[in-house]
């Protein structure tokens, strides 16, 4: 067997100080991703890089900044 050099992994470890991502609510694209991972248990990536499987009503929640802005810059963008 031989020896293969394995490219340098970054991790990606996104922390914030200004909420707390279990405590808010997160956007995810294209929705329906949402509704499929209620029924499959598959986990969703938000726009802000949390993944996660959703089980919590988002509606008792505030939005995920971070996600917010990302989906106002990108609906800037797109019209």
């Amino acid at each position: 067997m031989t020896m293969v050099d394995l490219p340098d992994v970054d991790i990606d470890v996104r922390t914030t100080d200004d909420e707390d991502h279990d405590k808010v609510a997160h956007i995810v694209k294209p929705a329906y991703k949402v509704t499929e991972s209620y029924v499959t248990g598959a986990p969703v990536t938000a726009l802000c890089g949390k993944t996660w499987v959703p089980s919590r009503d988002p509606e008792r929640y505030s939005v995920c900044s971070k996600c917010k802005e990302i989906h106002e810059l990108s609906q800037a963008f797109n019209q």
